[in-house]
């Protein structure tokens, strides 16, 4: 596309990064996604993820596929999702300063539906599916990567499109299993250009690619009294366990170009290359217990995060260039243990109330990071939430239910020592509060 356009290299690369990634490149990401940083529906919003590998509704396609075989009926669940952030970083003998405040709004929508009926044995195969997209859907991805002198947050931002499709299936006597996969886009493109010296190109091509990246998420369901004795009372009814295995994921973009400045950088030119990452998601495994009486339950779960493997992914990604890091300055991060509790009661046959709490530690084990500058502290969650069931519908075969879920992250203090780019250290404390606000409408079929 022959013409005067004035960019400068830096720029012209950056813009096609950003066409890559499908939004302007001031957009700030994470390495988070919707799952994880807040919750998928109200109820896992509500009882901070406690529940979750429990829920029958279609965020069990990320949670633990297994338990889309709670309930036999189809379900259509459309929701949205509102978190307000307020990330602090500050010289602890001045005023907090607010580093970031803006907000996440995610649109979601899910389904599920039974494709036993497809085959001639009538076995129970459930199929679901639930995706999210940010700015109330008005933008699928949300990248960003950038080194910092003034801090950034590491698991907070605006949250990439969050799309996950499962399957489950009962195998033997209250026992269930499901896979699913978390799509996530792998993006390159290519850029050819003649520039002069001040910027104006010709004879330019640009080529971009999206691929989809499909990780695994694995889970299986046991209802412990139907399996050990399911002809007779005994003290494992009302006892289920889950567990679920999720391998790391995260989206990716690389850009090659090649430029040819006239009278100053001759034929091949000058080849320029951007390989970066966002929304990692670590390998997670994760094993939960609840404890169903009479219109109400009780659970909990203990998820491991294995966030060590983000150092080798960062050691390739040339924006955050920690292969050329001296190595006392490398970003480290732990492997974390994530407890969670939470409860649900059921008030009367058209209101349940539940509630969670959690402690997530920080993965960020290095409080020194020249260049990137990460802030991430450990937290405390804490969720309330409602449901409401119409059940006098006239023209519906089922009940419609509302659900409601609001839940508190409180981050901890934590000192850092920002470097700038010009070496000079300032010491700071992080901390924050996330308010989460999250509704949805269920229809059965």
């Amino acid at each position: 596309m022959p013409g005067s356009h004035r960019f400068s290299l830096r720029a012209l690369t950056l813009a096609v990064a950003a066409t890559t990634a499908g939004l302007s490149v001031n957009a700030h990401a994470s390495m988070g996604n919707l799952g994880t940083s807040y919750g998928v529906m109200p109820v896992d919003v509500a009882t901070a993820q406690s529940l979750s590998m429990f829920n029958d509704q279609v965020s069990a396609t990320y949670y633990n596929p297994a338990s889309l075989t709670s309930d036999e009926r189809g379900e259509l669940t459309a929701g949205i999702l509102h978190a307000e952030q307020e990330l602090r970083s500050a010289n602890p003998s001045a005023n907090g300063d607010v580093l970031s405040n803006s907000p996440s709004q995610h649109v979601l929508i899910g389904m599920k539906t039974n494709l036993g009926s497809l085959t001639r044995f009538k076995h129970p195969i459930y199929l679901g599916f639930v995706a999210g997209v940010e700015k109330y859907g008005k933008e699928m991805l949300a990248f960003g990567s950038e080194t910092s002198e003034n801090g950034q947050y590491l698991q907070y931002g605006r949250e990439p499109l969050f799309l996950n499709i499962g399957g489950a299936t009962p195998i033997w006597r209250g026992i269930s299993v499901g896979a699913s996969v978390r799509i996530t886009l792998e993006a390159t493109a290519n850029l050819d250009a003649v520039t002069t010296l001040n910027g104006e190109t010709s004879r330019e091509r640009l080529e971009v690619n999206a691929e989809p990246s499909m990780k695994s998420i694995l889970g299986t369901k046991i209802d412990l009294g139907s399996t050990f004795c399911p002809d007779r009372n005994c003290f494992l009814n009302g006892w289920e366990t889950a567990i679920t295995y999720r391998t790391k994921s995260s989206a990716s973009t690389a850009v090659d170009s090649n430029f040819i400045v006239t009278q100053t950088i001759p034929d091949p030119g000058l080849n320029l290359a951007v390989t970066t990452i966002d929304s990692f998601q670590p390998e997670t495994f994760a094993i939960g217990t609840q404890y169903v009486g009479d219109g109400w339950r009780v659970g909990g779960s203990i998820e491991q995060q294995n966030w060590s493997e983000l150092e080798d992914i960062f050691a390739g990604d040339t924006i955050r260039n920690q292969s050329s890091v001296a190595a006392g300055d490398r970003i480290r991060f732990d492997d974390v243990l994530i407890p969670r509790l939470g409860a649900e009661y059921q008030l009367n046959r058209n209101f349940a109330v539940r509630g969670g709490v959690a402690y997530e530690e920080s993965p960020l084990k290095t409080t020194r990071n020249p260049e990137l500058n990460y802030l991430d502290t450990d937290k405390i969650v804490a969720g309330l939430g409602i449901s409401a069931t119409y059940d006098r519908t006239r023209l519906l075969a089922y009940p419609v239910r509302l659900d409601l879920g609001y839940q508190y992250q409180q981050l901890q203090k934590r000192d850092f020592t920002l470097v700038d780019f010009d070496g000079n250290e300032t010491d700071v404390t992080a901390d924050g509060d996330v308010h989460v606000f999250s509704g949805s409408i269920t229809l059965k079929f």
